[in-house]
């Protein structure tokens, strides 16, 4: 199966049409290894980018996708300068001397610097972000640019080596386990090994002047990263993190990474939470010792299993993320003794009935992928499901969508397809209102 329609004439080829800019055609990732130096006070990002590929049909030339902040000294591919590279509107275009077979490797390696910036986008700016001392990497949707070349398309999965040099005093946190910390003069380099197939958008640098702290061993390594000052509210507000990996452990089925879970708190006050891979970044304001933001806390942790293992093939699917750790969200609640989930689903409910019903579920569009409206009817999709199947039927489903598309890219066919297998009558009434059509049904 392709991942892309094939464009009609005169128009460029999009792989999906709510980022198209995004994505390259030719080949397919399997491996990134970013070797890199950032220096805190001036900005400045310089290294170079490794990266395993295979071609997918003849290539002669081939892109990815790179900020046009960041300046490229140097390009070879499999060991050879190539003909020609080049820079046009955040991308780096490779012409090879010689074209290679459908199913050749590639090997390209990328030297680059700059002053990494955000990427301006239709959900404001994304990607790469100076805070008042250190940095963040807040990639969704297209933001891995930002920082690395890559093709950056939540379809296009890979595993990661991210070795990262920066001044002493700083902390800096990447996906997957920490394998070496080397300090050398003035600078420690931090090595990180993510082995999981990872999407672009998900993978992550944050730098600031942090410390860790051990949260728990079991169920699963837990691990927080954050400013001293912070200690005393984050044992408060994010203390109950390891009764909610459990209980999501026991309803969505084995947390999916093999080296834990990390929770990132900036010394600087963030907007909203945001996830990556194995990290969920939070800013002093979610971290203020009155346990407030308990919610948002569930929901990046949900956000492991539906986004991050499981992800979204195309954008117009984002449901398959938000409804879902929205859900979590009010599953976590109803097990704290706060509100039942029924209860939130039916305040929900009432709110999405005295709201514009002009939003499509299974395709919002990309101006409202991150609008409320997608969140809450996602979650009430789920709980209109959970009443239609049952509850025993309704979590054995879950446990089966995390583990047949583990690490892997799935759309809204591939969800209600298995929920048939769950399903005493036909589905398709409920998918009908709840996913392809504008106006609230009832509950």
């Amino acid at each position: 199966m392709t991942r892309f329609k094939k464009p009609t004439r005169g128009t460029p080829p999009v792989i999906d049409p709510y980022i198209p800019g995004n994505g390259n055609f030719g080949y397919r990732v399997s491996r990134y290894e970013l070797d890199l130096e950032y220096k805190v006070n001036i900005n400045r990002l310089a290294g170079s980018a490794s990266i395993t590929a295979v071609t997918l049909a003849s290539l002669k030339t081939f892109s990815l996708d790179l900020s046009d902040a960041l300046a490229v000294s140097k390009v070879s591919v499999n060991g050879h300068r190539p003909a020609n590279f080049s820079r046009a509107r955040g991308k780096l275009n490779v012409t090879l001397s010689s074209p290679l077979a459908a199913g050749a490797a590639l090997s390209i390696t990328v030297r680059y610097s700059g002053n990494p910036k955000p990427i301006r986008s239709l959900w404001g700016d994304v990607g790469f972000e100076e805070l008042t001392s250190g940095a963040l990497v807040a990639g969704q949707p297209n933001g891995a640019a930002s920082w690395f070349p890559c093709d950056d398309h939540p379809s296009s999965k890979a595993s990661y080596r991210i070795a990262i040099a920066t001044e002493n005093p700083y902390y800096a946190v990447a996906n997957g386990k920490l394998e070496s910390r080397r300090t050398r003069a003035a600078m420690t380099t931090w090595t990180y090994e993510q082995p999981e197939p990872t999407s672009t958008y998900l993978v992550t640098l944050q730098i600031g002047p942090y410390e860790q702290q051990r949260l728990a061993n079991k169920p699963v390594p837990m691990n927080a990263v954050l400013p001293q000052r912070l200690r005393q509210n984050f044992e408060h507000d994010f203390g109950r993190q390891p009764q909610m990996m459990k209980l999501f452990a026991k309803l969505f089925g084995p947390y999916p990474l093999s080296n834990g879970y990390t929770v990132v708190v900036t010394d600087d006050d963030l907007e909203i939470p945001l996830e990556a891979q194995g990290i969920s970044i939070f800013g002093a304001n979610h971290c203020d010792g009155s346990r407030s933001a308990e919610r948002l806390i569930a929901h990046e942790l949900a956000h492991q299993w539906f986004g991050n293992s499981v992800t979204a093939r195309r954008w117009r699917d984002i449901w398959l993320h938000e409804g879902f750790a929205c859900y979590a969200e009010w599953l976590w609640s109803e097990d704290s003794g706060g509100r039942t989930a029924d209860e939130h689903a039916r305040h929900y409910h009432q709110r999405l009935r005295n709201s514009p019903q002009n939003l499509l579920l299974s395709d919002p569009g990309p101006r409202d992928m991150f609008d409320d409206r997608v969140y809450k009817r996602g979650a009430l999709t789920l709980h209109a499901l959970r009443g239609t199947i049952g509850d025993q039927n309704f979590f054995k489903l879950l446990k089966d969508w995390t583990t047949r598309h583990r690490h892997a890219t799935a759309v809204t066919d591939d969800f209600t397809g298995l929920a048939a297998n769950y399903a005493d009558e036909s589905l398709r009434p409920l998918w009908q209102a709840w996913l392809y059509s504008t106006g609230v049904p009832d509950l």
